[in-house]
């Protein structure tokens, strides 16, 4: 049985409603922090097209307002980006999702809202370090542990973390065989880590581990997505 469901976060950044709206509303700005790859007609009514490995879903923009409102919709959901400026120029960004969700709807409620509170963090970090530039994205996904706290201890173990990461902590990233800081930590479900190239990140669920990096130097995409699927099957097979 399908449920409806709606999330809304807020978060505010730094960055001026000019960066946030190039972030959230353009095909190389929404590469720099979501999953996938992403293309955006910029009209009312144009098309957003999104590709995470051999799939692909097409939506419809339905508010088009450069700076202020963003919203589309496509497979049943819909996405809403309200930016309002506040003081000192700083950008305050709503974001609304709302659709119908299947019968294990409480398991995937919970996993979209966590997965939004480290997309949304992600922004910031884009915005911050890697302002207007444009990623190689690298996705992966791991076969299924026996459960989530499994799949959380071969990710910590494989990073060298420890089973409790702290945002601030230094790491040596594999793989890319590079030092970064840890920016950001969900417990049992995600961590982020910043290099100098790049913001690396992996997230949880359902026992399953995933990998969504953004690589900001030239690299070619097919050779590094190869390396980390290789990685993350070494360890969850």
């Amino acid at each position: 049985m399908s449920h409806a469901f709606e999330i809304t976060k807020e978060f505010e950044y730094a960055a001026s409603p000019a960066q946030i709206w190039d972030a959230v509303a353009t095909g190389p700005g929404i590469d720099g922090w979501f999953m996938g790859h992403s293309e955006v007609e910029p009209k009312e009514g144009g098309a957003i097209r999104f590709t995470l490995g051999e799939f692909t879903s097409v939506g419809t923009i339905t508010a088009w307002q450069p700076r202020a409102r963003f919203t589309y919709s496509g497979d049943g959901m819909t996405f809403d980006y309200v930016l309002e400026q506040t003081a000192g120029g700083r950008t305050l960004l709503r974001m609304t999702q709302s659709g119908m969700l299947g019968d294990n709807w409480e398991a995937e409620y919970e996993a979209l809202e966590k997965g939004w509170n480290l997309y949304l963090h992600t922004i910031d970090e884009y915005t911050t370090h890697f302002p207007g530039r444009t990623p190689a994205t690298i996705d992966a996904m791991s076969a299924q542990a026996e459960n989530a706290d499994r799949a959380w201890e071969i990710l910590t173990a494989a990073l060298g973390t420890g089973t409790t990461p702290r945002v601030g902590d230094r790491t040596h990233l594999p793989v890319a065989d590079v030092d970064g800081v840890i920016d950001y930590v969900e417990p049992l479900a995600a961590i982020g880590i910043r290099t100098d190239d790049g913001l690396y990140r992996f997230s949880g669920r359902f026992g399953f581990m995933g990998i969504g990096h953004h690589i900001f130097a030239d690299v070619d995409q097919a050779v590094v997505r190869s390396s980390w699927q290789t990685w993350l099957t070494e360890r969850y097979a």
